[in-house]
């Protein structure tokens, strides 16, 4: 489940007007300003266990560590994408206003 073009398609789907989705090397990376020059809030959805993983990082948090766990996303990318754009929408109205 981790081909390119699946985590394309979920970026695509995931894609929300508060925060820059892109794919890169570990999987569908979301950043989100947070008011502090180069530290910005940061969702990460890496390929695990059945689908993929994913973890948010407050800001300054190194993201070669582990994250705070948000939960696991399966289903087809389509489908896996709208539940990480659910994560994002949310984590924009409470914790990363």
């Amino acid at each position: 489940m981790s081909s390119p073009a699946e985590l394309v398609r979920i970026a695509r789907a995931a894609e929300t007007h508060s925060w820059s989705v892109s794919v890169v090397a570990a999987g569908v990376m979301a950043t989100r300003e947070s008011g502090r020059v180069g530290e910005p809030w940061v969702v990460m959805a890496a390929p695990g266990g059945r689908g993929l993983r994913v973890s948010f990082f407050r800001p300054g948090d190194a993201l070669d560590a582990a994250g705070e766990d948000l939960g696991e996303l399966s289903g087809n990318p389509r489908e896996m994408g709208r539940g990480l754009r659910a994560i994002l929408e949310d984590l924009a109205d409470g914790t990363a206003a």
